[in-house]
């Protein structure tokens, strides 16, 4: 079997972060699947997702030293994978990463065996949820929801999910994404 990684994008406010530690709870090691944290150039206490807080000075060391699996600029903010998630894979194991739509072609170049997975939300969902967030001007949301995804236009394997419910109904959907796309490696 060959391991996969599961490439979770999506716009700011659709709860991507959600869902994954939902699905991530849920599976709790039943199925041989790890979900890896980001390191990012910002405070560990902002948003929901579980993070490794660093500086951009560290974040610059890491990244040149090659501690990187897969790294991106976006939003003023560095983002990295660990390079650990390789040896996971190596393992046999399949990985769950928080990635970026823009840097998604990169990174699909580097892992044959990548499937994306889009969370998206209509957009009166989305502006609540980034309203409630409380880190960014209605000036910021409205820009961030004008945003459109970048996608290619022939992006193999491409899985949607509509984040528009409960927790639960989008968490369960992405559970069973990632049972399916398991069943098929």
């Amino acid at each position: 079997m060959t391991s996969r990684l599961i490439y979770i994008i999506g716009a700011s406010g659709v709860g991507k972060d959600a869902l994954m530690q939902y699905a991530r709870q849920r599976i709790n090691g039943s199925l041989p699947v790890l979900f890896a944290h980001r390191y990012i150039t910002r405070d560990a206490t902002e948003g929901s997702e579980n993070h490794i807080a660093i500086s951009p000075q560290e974040f610059r060391l890491r990244r040149d030293a090659g501690l990187f699996a897969l790294h991106w600029e976006s939003h003023d903010l560095y983002y990295g994978i660990g390079l650990e998630i390789e040896s996971w894979m190596n393992s046999g194991l399949h990985v769950v990463v928080n990635g970026s739509r823009q840097y998604l072609p990169v990174a699909a170049k580097r892992y044959q065996q990548l499937t994306p997975i889009i969370i998206e939300a209509d957009e009166e969902i989305i502006r609540r949820r980034l309203e409630t967030r409380g880190r960014e001007t209605a000036d910021g949301i409205a820009t961030r929801i004008k945003r459109q995804p970048v996608l290619p236009a022939d992006l193999p394997g491409l899985i949607r999910i509509a984040n528009n419910g409960t927790l639960e109904e989008g968490g369960d959907t992405l559970v069973r994404s990632i049972h399916t796309l398991l069943m098929v490696s």
